[in-house]
């Protein structure tokens, strides 16, 4: 994990207690941008998405030049209070800063169904305007529900005798099944860029991380992705757009690997590679099969070599002229079918050893095409379901 973060000109922030969480830590935040800050974002694809994620969609129309960031309460299935709520806290945090309500993006997450408490939002928002500074780092720690650690990355580039800066945090711990993005995350950098370049620069990061990993096969209401850019560099995107894009990318796929790393109750972490499908959407398909499966999660948990389940979900996946006689499955070195028959080198000890590794390559062939797709997940420990059996106690 990248521990050192960089400040990027042009942004800052505050976190406080504003007691959201019952435990006294940091669970609000805000974030202020200097004008001419762009933003764009992508957001949960789930049908009852939250009031929060209605409200930003309907203000990044405009010029963003606020964040605010509450976790303990999801402000989701909240009905009409719940959105004039989400409302009110930009208000608050607008009057607060000097700009318009419509200028202030909500982000809430915690537990669906309860409505938010304004007076903790007045005091959140009273609190941290007053220390806004350029040290990102508590934002880190203030978005956390169920995770254990904090998710940051930032990384740099030089184009020209000028530095380009990129720092991405993201929370996500369970109800992590990608239909967007399935988490909290914000990336800022300093580059200057339209809001359409941005999104497509986005949206293209997104797809290939935070859009390929699964811990539970749940799609939040809540879920966000933001990049907003300041412009302090002094650097186009037009000018650099594949080294902003490569960069981008990095940072994508750091955050997405640390929120399966850091799966409720995981122990392991797993790549699933599907390779060889009549198309890419085919070899996703199995991909998901796999990673979703209860079965194969718990098995390897236990370090169980029952291979048997990993054909099983390959086999009930929803694509058209899939043949066993095209299927190779490999765990990490060790082949454990050929096409489609038991590996004639394969013994129950490879299979064990394989599997009591913290690290698992699932390695499938369902053809001989070029398409290719890998999907990140991690195993079903008994932590995880105490876990969320206990998440409202």
């Amino acid at each position: 994990m990248n521990n050192f973060i960089n400040s990027i000109n042009g942004v800052t922030s505050s976190s406080v207690v504003a007691n959201f969480k019952k435990n006294k830590v940091l669970d609000f935040s805000l974030i202020a941008f200097d004008e001419g800050t762009t933003t764009a974002a992508v957001f949960t694809q789930n049908v009852f998405c939250a009031a929060p994620v209605i409200v930003a969609k309907n203000h990044l129309k405009n010029d963003i030049k606020a964040f605010i960031i509450n976790t303990g309460n999801a402000n989701a299935g909240t009905g009409e209070i719940g959105l004039k709520n989400a409302i009110d806290s930009c208000s608050m945090a607008a009057k607060s800063l000097g700009i318009k309500a419509e200028e202030v993006m909500p982000f809430s997450t915690g537990v669906i169904g309860q409505q938010l408490s304004m007076e903790k939002f007045e005091k959140g928002i009273s609190d941290a305007s007053k220390n806004l500074n350029e040290n990102l780092s508590d934002l880190g720690q203030a978005i956390l529900t169920t995770d254990l650690v904090e998710k940051k990355f930032s990384t740099s580039f030089n184009f020209h005798g000028k530095t380009v800066s990129i720092t991405g945090f993201a929370k996500g711990s369970g109800m992590i099944r990608p239909n967007m993005a399935t988490m909290l995350s914000f990336i800022f950098t300093d580059i200057e860029a339209s809001q359409d370049d941005l999104q497509t620069c986005l949206l293209h990061s997104v797809e290939k991380s935070f859009n390929r990993i699964t811990v539970d096969g749940d799609t939040s209401t809540n879920d966000a992705c933001t990049l907003s850019a300041t412009g302090k560099s002094g650097v186009n995107i037009t000018d650099c757009l594949e080294e902003f894009q490569e960069a981008m990318d990095q940072v994508c796929l750091s955050l997405a690997q640390m929120i399966i790393k850091d799966g409720e109750g995981a122990t392991k972490f797993i790549e699933v590679k599907v390779k060889g499908g009549e198309t890419s959407q085919a070899c996703l398909e199995v991909a998901y099969s796999v990673a979703h499966s209860p079965l194969v999660k718990t098995a390897i948990f236990a370090s169980d070599a029952n291979w048997g389940r990993i054909l099983a979900a390959v086999g009930r996946s929803n694509i058209k002229n899939l043949n066993i006689g095209d299927v190779n499955i490999s765990l990490n070195d060790t082949a454990l079918i050929t096409h489609g028959e038991p590996d004639k080198n394969y013994t129950e000890e490879k299979g064990s050893s394989e599997m009591s590794k913290d690290r698992i390559v699932l390695s499938i062939d369902i053809g001989s095409t070029n398409h290719q797709e890998t999907v990140w997940t991690c195993d079903f420990s008994y932590d995880y379901v105490k876990i969320n059996a206990e998440y409202r106690t």
